[in-house]
C-alpha cells in the first residue's frame, strides 16, 4: 500500500508499507543531476553527493559507518542525469538511526576543506578508472554522440578539468540552491508506519524555506545521419554500443518500448543474445537497454566482440532491428516478453530496496506512483501492433549512432562503408 504526504513547504513523504518483513530501506531523493550543470561545473552533482557522506553536523564519517553497519545495515549514495540519491537499509527497529543520519547528511553537511581536496583525488582516479574499462567508457562516448554539445552528452562524474575546478564555495552555493523543499522526496519501504515517518519528517525539513521545483536545460536532437566515434585502443576485443534516440520516460509507448527492450535483448532467449551469441559464438556479453528521461531517451544495443568479427556482429544487429521493424512479433515470443517483464517486475518488488527505488524516483520524476496493478493492466493493453510501431518510431538509419573501443585496423571510414552508413 502506497501513501503519500505533502509537507506544508513542499517536501514529499511516500511509504510502501510490506508486511512479513523485518527490514527498512530508507531513501532521500533530490531532483538534481548532471542536467542541472553548467560546462564550467560539470561533475558537482556527483562531487557534493560524496562529500555529504564525509560528516554532519552531528556525525562524522566514521560515525555514519559505525552507526550504520554496527546494526547490521548498509548505505550508498548515487548521481544520475536528473536524480541524487541517499539511502540506507537496516533492520526496521533502527527507523530512526537511518532518517536521522540521512537527514543530516542532507540538511547539515559539514563540508571540510581537507576532505573535499583528498574527495577530488578520488573523483580523478574514478575517472581514470572508468576510460580504462573500455566496456563503460563507451557509453561515454554514444551520450556525446547521442546530445553534442549539452548537458547529457557530458560525464555524470564530470571532466577532471571541472573536477579540478570546483571549490567549497561552489559546493556549498549549489547545495543550498538546489536541496531545497520543494525538491526532495523521502521514500521507505519495508516495515514502516507512514504517520509516523511524516511526523518524523516533517520536524526535522519543516524549517527549509517552500520553493519552485528545480529545472534543467531541455535536450536539443538534431541529427540528420549516422554518427559514429571510434576510439582506438589496444584491447582484447571491441567494445562497441549502438544508440538511437528514444522515448521520454511517460510516452504513450513506453511499455511497448519495454517489451521490445526485452524481445531484442532483454534476456538470454532473446533475438540478439540467440542470434550473436547462441548460434554465431561472436560474443560473450550482447545485450540491449533503454534509459528513459523526463524529455527524451535512448535505446541502446552493447556487445563486446571480437576485433575482426565486428563488421559481421553489427550487420546481424542492424539485420534484427530491421526485422522488428517489418515482421510482426509471434504471439509465443510476444506472450514471453510480458511474461518476463511482469516476473521481473513482481520479483524486484518483493525487495524492500527495489521497493524504496519504486515509489521514490517515480515521486520525483513524475510526482505520482503506478500500482504493480497498474502496469500489469497497461502492459497486457500493448498489442504485438505497438511494438512495431515503437521499432518504427526508434530505429531509422537517419538517427543511429555508434560508439566503438578497440584495436580496430580498419578506419571509421571504411566501416561506415561496409555497414552502409
Amino acid at each position: 500500500m502506497y501513501q503519500k504526504t505533502v509537507l506544508d513547504n513542499g517536501v514529499r513523504v511516500v511509504s510502501s508499507s510490506m508486511k512479513d518483513v523485518q527490514s527498512l530501506a530508507m531513501g532521500i531523493w533530490i531532483n538534481t543531476g548532471s542536467r542541472n550543470e553548467s560546462l564550467e561545473y560539470s561533475g558537482i552533482s556527483h562531487y557534493l553527493e560524496h562529500l555529504v557522506f564525509k560528516g554532519t553536523k552531528k556525525y562524522s564519517c566514521q560515525k555514519i559507518k559505525e552507526s550504520i553497519e554496527g546494526v547490521g545495515g548498509s548505505f550508498n549514495g548515487f548521481t544520475s542525469e536528473e536524480a541524487t540519491c541517499y539511502l540506507i537499509k537496516l533492520p526496521a527497529k533502527y527507523f530512526d538511526l537511518a532518517l536521522d543520519i540521512l537527514s543530516d547528511m542532507v540538511l547539515s553537511p559539514t563540508l571540510p576543506e581537507g576532505e573535499i581536496n583528498k574527495e577530488r583525488t578520488v573523483i580523478l582516479e574514478e575517472i581514470k578508472m572508468y576510460k580504462d574499462l573500455p566496456q563503460s567508457y563507451v557509453y561515454e562516448l554514444l551520450d556525446e554522440l547521442l546530445w553534442p554539445q549539452q548537458p547529457l552528452g557530458r560525464s555524470i562524474l564530470g571532466s577532471a578539468e571541472s573536477v579540478q575546478r570546483i571549490n567549497r564555495k561552489d559546493l556549498d552555493g549549489y547545495r543550498k540552491r538546489y536541496y531545497t523543499a520543494s525538491n526532495i522526496v523521502i521514500s521507505a519501504a519495508g516495515l514502516v508506519n507512514h504517520s509516523r515517518l511524516s511526523a518524523k519528517v516533517k520536524k526535522r525539513f519543516s524549517a527549509l524555506d517552500k520553493n519552485s521545483r528545480n529545472n534543467f536545460v531541455p535536450v536539443y536532437v538534431q541529427q540528420n545521419g549516422p554518427n559514429s566515434k571510434i576510439f582506438h585502443k589496444e584491447t582484447e576485443q571491441t567494445h562497441f554500443v549502438v544508440g538511437f534516440h528514444g522515448l521520454p520516460r511517460e510516452h504513450r509507448l513506453k511499455y511497448a518500448l519495454g517489451l521490445l527492450n526485452v524481445i531484442l535483448g532483454g534476456n538470454s532467449s532473446s533475438r540478439l543474445f540467440d542470434e550473436i551469441r547462441e548460434k554465431r559464438g561472436l560474443a560473450y556479453e550482447i545485450g540491449t537497454g533503454v534509459k528513459r528521461l523526463k524529455d527524451t531517451g535512448a535505446f541502446l544495443v552493447h556487445a563486446g566482440v571480437d576485433n575482426n568479427k565486428v563488421v559481421e556482429a553489427l550487420k546481424l544487429i542492424f539485420g534484427q532491428l530491421l526485422r522488428v521493424k517489418t515482421e510482426r512479433v509471434a504471439n509465443a515470443e510476444f506472450k514471453r516478453a510480458k511474461e518476463f517483464f511482469l516476473g521481473q517486475l513482481m520479483l524486484a518488488l518483493e525487495d524492500t530496496m527495489d521497493q524504496m527505488f519504486w515509489i521514490g524516483e517515480s515521486t520525483l520524476s513524475l510526482d505520482k506512483i503506478y500500482s504493480l496493478k497498474q502496469v500489469i493492466q497497461e502492459v497486457n493493453k500493448v498489442s504485438t501492433k505497438d511494438i512495431k510501431e515503437a521499432a518504427n518510431l526508434i530505429f531509422n538509419k537517419n538517427d543511429l549512432n555508434l560508439a566503438a573501443i578497440g584495436p580496430l585496423k580498419n578506419s571509421e571510414e571504411q566501416i561506415k562503408k561496409e555497414l552502409n552508413f
